[in-house]
């Protein structure tokens, strides 16, 4: 039987830093979280490089032998861009980022890993910690210098010993291939959950709040009430047979979200709200199958009742009807930012279609050219940007605007 993610990812600010560098995504066979650093114009730059670069693999056409090799020379190829970058803009020299990333093919997970964000596998109601960190201090528990509960209170307990970026020497990286079962439950999280939060909280909320959003929440509130003194991105999903509701549509928070400046939610995206309205076109709308049922059971003695046979099929066409309309005039809310041709536009609508029907139109095709904005610029924009208003996207063209060369 085939295995799903029933994913969330969640990203916070923090109480403390002034904009978001961490970014996170969650998809359907890909799960990234990356924590970026160079000070207040670099880190987000860099997170954002690593996640587009490795977006790109989301898909169910990769054989188990190939992922990870596809994830290492993705994570090779966005070194290689932030080393450019930064060569390109001089004051963004030493921009780097932590990154942990799963891809899952049938059964089998690569993943690799770079810095001090953390991979967590819960499996029988046990945590088990996969990464380990390339952090001073953990070199220092390795060889025994010191203990792990002297290493909470080291002064250089935030020194990472190697990153994306950040050097012109060949990243290296470590990597795993493991099986996946159906029960387990993985977080990949920064340093702005697992150093605020102890390994044995982390665990008993990942095993009682069985829901992958509600448990991603809880995780960055319980960071935050512990003094949220940085970003803080977590990324839950569960591993199951049952493929019956998961979603398709990915999830992208914190700085790869272009949400840099405030909290981002990634439930309550664009994006996610999509993809309950493609559902809903398809026939999935809540409810349909009840009253369907409900029908089957009226109609027992067809010759007395023949009305009823009716209305079992007009009722639950009338909802769907409904639903369609209803979602297509929600859609039209809704804006993002894509490419149109070689130039950048935004779109009222969602990135979505049902069958030839597009859901989205130009409403503004802006001057700025594709080829003038830098790699990771690029690669958002050709992703497609959500904003939740005319005004936000107008907002988001102008970040774009001051990026292009």
């Amino acid at each position: 039987m085939a295995i799903s993610l029933h994913y969330a990812a969640r990203s916070d600010v923090g109480l403390i830093r002034a904009n978001n560098q961490d970014s996170g995504y969650a998809g359907p066979n890909l799960l990234v979280l990356a924590d970026g650093m160079g000070g207040a114009a670099g880190g987000d730059i860099a997170s954002s490089v690593a996640v587009a670069h490795l977006a790109a693999l989301d898909g169910d056409d990769h054989g188990a032998d190939d992922i990870l090799e596809l994830l290492t020379g993705a994570l090779t190829d966005a070194h290689t861009d932030l080393i450019e970058y930064s060569r390109a803009r001089p004051e963004l020299a030493g921009l780097g980022t932590t990154v942990v990333a799963m891809l899952v093919s049938g059964r089998t997970a690569a993943m690799v890993h770079v810095g001090d964000s953390r991979a967590y596998l819960l499996r029988e109601h046990s945590l088990h910690q996969i990464t380990q960190d390339h952090t001073f201090v953990q070199y220092l528990i390795d060889t025994g210098q010191i203990t792990p509960a002297e290493a909470e209170n080291h002064p250089q307990r935030s020194v990472i010993l190697r990153v994306l970026g950040d050097s012109t020497d060949e990243v290296e990286l470590d990597e795993t291939v493991r099986e996946l079962k159906a029960g387990d439950r993985w977080l990949l999280c920064s340093d702005g959950l697992s150093g605020m939060v102890s390994d044995e909280t982390i665990a008993e909320t990942l095993r009682h709040v069985t829901d992958p959003g509600a448990c991603a929440e809880q995780l960055v509130d319980l960071a935050l009430r512990g003094g949220g003194q940085d970003n803080i991105t977590v990324v839950v999903a569960d591993v199951t047979d049952d493929s019956a509701g998961a979603s398709t549509v990915p999830q992208v928070v914190g700085a790869a979200a272009i949400d840099r400046a405030r909290p981002t939610r990634g439930g309550s995206s664009a994006a996610a709200r999509a993809a309950a309205l493609v559902a809903a076109h398809t026939g999935a709308a809540p409810g349909a199958d009840e009253l369907e049922d409900d029908a089957r059971d009226v109609d027992a003695p067809p010759r007395r009742r023949p009305w009823v046979r009716l209305l079992a099929v007009l009722v639950p066409l009338a909802l769907l009807v409904t639903a369609v309309v209803l979602g297509y005039q929600w859609t039209q809310t809704q804006y993002f930012v894509a490419p149109d041709g070689d130039y950048v536009a935004i779109y009222q609508g969602v990135p979505q279609s049902i069958g030839p029907v597009e859901l989205s139109h130009v409403t503004e095709r802006t001057v700025i050219r594709l080829d003038d904005l830098p790699p990771f610029a690029q690669s958002r924009v050709e992703r497609g940007i959500s904003a939740v208003s005319l005004a936000d996207a107008t907002t988001i063209v102008a970040e774009l605007t001051g990026e292009a060369r």
